[in-house]
């Protein structure tokens, strides 16, 4: 159960933003023992591939600050979060953590289970974030897009943390994100109710 919350986790971090949860994870696996990479995801922790990570991440998190750019931004990253949300699941649903004891049996007989269930969790959360972000720019005049940015980046960093340290809670972050989903479409709804009212009064008038 552990192996699948942390996998959930590190997924949904991916789908906030797809270099964070990948770039915890190799830094974690070769600084500190919070987290045992398994053979097939050794290459995480290389420090190429950490450089790598770095230099994309620092790329991703000035774009998605800018009004415009992040919505070109939203578009290329509609295939590359999923995927990284399928290696973030498949590295730690296999991986063992401080809190795991038995790795990767959860998964152990089908191994494309968990990629597979990474790249439909980040591919959820992403669209959520890129339906919303035109709504807090449309409202804001663009003045909300570094705010809201950077409150996905910290909420991806504190996921992909729990999601190894104490996977538990994820389930929290989950609740959140339903929650978040509810409200989002019937905000949506509401706005459209009103502005089809707003037009009806015009034409009355």
């Amino acid at each position: 159960m552990f192996e699948v919350l942390t996998g959930t986790g590190l997924a949904a971090s991916a789908g906030l933003n797809a270099y964070i949860p990948l770039l915890t994870m190799g830094l974690l696996a070769r600084y500190t023992d919070l987290i045992d990479l398994p053979g097939g995801w050794q290459w995480l922790g290389d420090g190429w591939v950490l450089a790598i990570l770095a230099v994309l991440l620092a790329v991703e998190v000035v774009a998605d600050k800018v009004p415009v750019v992040d919505h070109v931004n939203d578009v290329i990253q509609t295939v590359v979060r999923p995927t990284a949300g399928g290696l973030a699941f498949g590295a730690g649903a296999s991986s063992e953590t401080v809190t795991v004891s038995d790795p990767g049996s959860f998964f152990s007989s089908h191994q494309w289970v968990p990629v597979v269930a990474g790249v439909v969790i980040a591919l959820g959360v992403h669209l959520l974030k890129s339906a919303a972000r035109p709504v807090v720019n449309a409202t804001t005049a663009g003045a909300g897009a570094p705010v809201a940015s950077t409150a996905e980046d910290v909420s991806s960093v504190v996921m992909s943390l729990v999601a190894i340290v104490l996977p538990v809670l994820v389930l929290v972050f989950l609740v959140g994100l339903v929650a978040f989903l509810f409200w989002f479409l019937r905000r949506r709804a509401d706005r459209r109710r009103e502005r089809r009212a707003a037009r009806a009064a015009g034409y009355r008038v």
